[in-house]
């Protein structure tokens, strides 16, 4: 990657963020940083874990001191935001200011058909397609008001997700 940048990842459970986030580092030759794996390393428990034993606002602070974490450090640097991040304006005034964003933009029913049955998904398990497409009523405003770059996924392989931010990346250099 040419210059000291951050490209941060948003979107919804099963957008692909953390299979595109570590190709992508990959290929700008850079670190990647996943959310949902800082806060499992950090405390020691699984996402569905702190949800079960310490509810949803333990996480969502854990989710936050994550991306703080992740954007404290230097950049290069491709993160993999966790989908419900965006919810709290404090971290939306993180990514905002943090790197280059890219919303990988998937249909709610592309989304149903990546996450499956929801297992491991504290907010999935019930419905997980009633469940998305509600919450991606609410948070798509969000990110879209964040990203830089959006990228329908539905359908993509993950190598094309990839080309295409390399592209835009280059042609902003």
């Amino acid at each position: 990657m040419s210059g000291p940048e951050r490209v941060l990842l948003i979107g919804m459970m099963g957008a692909g963020k953390t299979t595109v986030g570590r190709r992508l580092a990959a290929r700008l030759g850079c670190d990647h940083l996943d959310s949902d794996a800082q806060v499992e390393a950090r405390t020691g428990r699984t996402v569905p874990q702190i949800f079960s034993e310490s509810g949803e606002a333990a996480f969502r602070a854990e989710e936050t001191r994550a991306l703080e974490d992740a954007l404290s450090r230097p950049a290069p640097l491709v993160v993999s935001v966790a989908g419900g991040a965006v919810l709290d304006p404090h971290n939306r005034d993180l990514i905002r200011a943090a790197g280059r964003v890219v919303w990988l933009r998937a249909d709610p029913g592309t989304l149903a058909g990546r996450v499956g049955s929801g297992t491991g998904r504290p907010l999935l398990e019930t419905d997980p397609a009633a469940s998305l497409a509600r919450l991606d009523g609410v948070r798509r405003p969000l990110y879209a008001e964040l990203a830089g770059l959006v990228i329908d996924v539905d359908g993509l392989e993950p190598a094309a997700v990839v080309d295409r931010i390399v592209s835009w990346l280059e042609e902003a250099a």
